[in-house]
């Protein structure tokens, strides 16, 4: 009897150190064991920046039509604010009386891809033509260099980012999402982003959301209220000497 209690015990003792070695495998093979351990393993976007001097970006992925872009930048003017604007090819090639006007604002350009695919599917050869092809569109209608990236539907792996890199871009997430493609009151995206900002924030809206321009002009004056500074994502981000950590935010070298 006690030699079958002490051989439960084992079977118990092995079924549970192989339940434990298959959730860490499984951890491991999904990118999470990342998280898990405090490490950053994979390659990661930038999502947010390590900041403790209030300054924030604001951002706008253009892909679909003008309607509202002109409120966007003249509530951005009223109110002493820059942003950054992430173009698709097809969208800068259709509209570059906007792109030039978007660029002579003073705010930011950045790349959101040639054809505005789901990049991680793709091989590395094609990720270089739509980063180089669409930089080099914008770059035609403004005469300046594009060093700036944001993956279309959020959507990158390792290749993605670290091809990207490889050509001198900086691949752009965001930790505040607007949600105004979902069409939500001016008063709700307000209140989205003016509720889940801290410092080194990057914020996520579309040109053409219905009701992105409307709200604007409160998320503006309310977190420069609150002391926050809008700066384009080129100022907000570091250059060099930096570390992504597992929640995506960028870290200077000296705080790691």
């Amino acid at each position: 009897m006690q030699q079958s209690n002490l051989s439960k015990k084992m079977m118990l003792i092995l079924s549970g150190v192989a339940i434990f070695l298959a959730c860490l495998f499984a951890v491991q093979s999904t990118g999470a064991y990342a998280v898990f351990f405090g490490q950053t393993v994979r390659s990661l976007p930038i999502y947010c920046v390590q900041r403790e001097d209030k300054k924030i970006s604001i951002t706008f992925d253009c892909a679909w039509g003008t309607e509202y872009t002109d409120k966007i930048l003249s509530a951005l003017q009223a109110n002493g604010a820059t942003a950054t604007f992430f173009m698709v090819q097809f969208w800068t090639e259709k509209y570059p009386e906007y792109v030039q006007k978007i660029s002579q604002s003073g705010c930011e350009i950045g790349t959101h891809s040639a054809t505005h695919s789901y990049m991680s599917k793709q091989n590395a050869e094609e990720i270089k033509k739509e980063l180089t092809d669409s930089a080099g569109a914008i770059t035609a209608v403004t005469g300046k260099p594009v060093d700036l990236f944001r993956a279309p539907y959020g959507d990158y792996n390792d290749l993605l980012v670290d091809t990207a890199k490889s050509l001198g871009y900086y691949t752009v997430q965001w930790d505040v999402d607007s949600l105004d493609w979902k069409d939500l009151s001016a008063t709700d995206i307000a209140m989205r982003i003016i509720n889940n900002v801290q410092d080194g924030s990057i914020i996520l809206c579309h040109n053409n959301g219905l009701h992105t321009a409307e709200a604007l002009p409160l998320i503006l004056s309310t977190l420069q209220n609150r002391g926050y500074t809008f700066v384009t994502v080129g100022e907000l981000i570091y250059r060099e000497n930096y570390t992504i950590n597992a929640a995506g935010k960028q870290i200077p070298n000296e705080e790691v």
